[in-house]
């Protein structure tokens, strides 16, 4: 089976940061969420994945490669627009040819694995299977009804009155019967080819549709909010690894992962944390909940529940929480209790 990673979306809803890099690069636990799904991808057993991408192809391909670093082989399929998902799988039909294969968002993360799904699919090999999951609102998603078995009598796109409590992951498998699917279906009222008018057409022409329900913990990591979020419930899988330094005055207490070459000095962490490779902490409090990347500088500072990117340098920043930090960031002085989202290469001087 191979794989379609679908990563040429624009990210509006994570600006400032994604207008610098692509949204599919941010990193969550110090990891790029487009990495997080190509491991996803490599413990099902897919070693050849098509990988959409749009005008940011140059900057994943400089951090993805050909994909050998993950046991894989990446060939990027080139999006120039933004016509739908279904229009993602019609480039993509020559690198898929005639064989079964996952489609799978970008920045979709499903931390607990789909290996049953996997497997599900492979033993059954319905036309489609949607990985589904519940959620209190599913008005602002792609919704799923089914009946008592599991099979899929409706999708509607972000119903006002939804019947259904399953909403769609951004992870499907399907057979070649959906490329027929994508030949007849009509641009919908976006302009683009929707994937949901192409399950609804093999609905429609009597084929079977089934969906799987994933019961773990699931993230789009389409918005500041849910980055954080998602960054809190993968530092909590953590263990304990201190490769750098920890100086007699400093106290790290609990899951805390330090790279090599970081140095904590007259400084206090606590986990769940990571700090990257050759990153320095001194005269500073990091709390649960927080990344930092490498080669950073954090001075004088109070930081819990946040995001720091490669390269940037906080001083005397006296309460920072909630914050996503752009790669190669000043953050100069100022008082507590600030939630900062900033982009790349920016300074921000903070009242006191």
């Amino acid at each position: 089976m191979k794989a379609l990673v679908l990563s040429g979306g624009s990210g509006t809803r994570m600006r400032p940061l994604s207008h610098s890099m692509p949204k599919q690069l941010i990193p969550i636990a110090n990891k790029p969420v487009l990495e997080h799904v190509l491991d996803s991808l490599r413990a099902l057993g897919v070693t050849e994945i098509g990988l959409v991408v749009g005008d940011r192809e140059a900057q994943i391909a400089e951090v993805i490669g050909d994909g050998s670093r993950f046991g894989t082989r990446v060939t990027y399929i080139r999006q120039l627009r933004p016509l739908g998902l279904a229009h993602c799988v019609k480039l993509a039909r020559p690198f898929l040819g005639g064989e079964d294969f996952v489609m799978y968002l970008g920045d979709c993360v499903l931390a607990d694995g789909i290996g049953p799904i996997a497997e599900e699919f492979r033993a059954l090999r319905p036309a489609a299977q949607i990985v589904v999951h519940r959620v209190a609102d599913p008005r602002p998603f792609g919704v799923v009804e089914t009946d008592e078995t599991g099979a899929v009598l409706r999708v509607v796109e972000k119903p006002e009155r939804p019947r259904s409590d399953l909403v769609m992951t951004g992870v499907y498998f399907f057979t070649p019967a959906v490329h027929e699917a994508v030949d007849r279906i009509v641009p919908g009222r976006r302009g683009e080819l929707e994937i949901t008018d192409a399950v609804q057409w093999l609905l429609t022409s009597g084929q079977e549709v089934r969906a799987s329900l994933y019961r773990g913990y699931w993230s789009d990591a389409g918005r500041v909010e849910d980055v954080l979020e998602c960054n809190r419930r993968l530092l909590a899988r953590l263990s304990r690894d201190i490769a750098g330094h920890v100086d007699a005055a400093s106290l790290v207490r609990g899951d805390v992962v330090l790279g090599p070459g970081a140095q904590v000095i007259a400084s206090s962490v606590e986990g769940p944390a990571i700090i990257g490779p050759d990153t320095l902490i001194v005269d500073s409090h990091i709390g649960p909940g927080t990344s930092i990347g490498r080669d950073c500088v954090v001075r004088s500072t109070r930081l819990s529940d946040s995001i720091v990117l490669d390269g940037a340098s906080i001083v005397a920043a006296s309460g920072l929480r909630g914050s996503l930090i752009g790669r190669y960031t000043t953050v100069a002085p100022g008082r507590s209790d600030h939630r900062l989202v900033v982009g790349d290469h920016t300074r921000i001087e903070l009242t006191t």
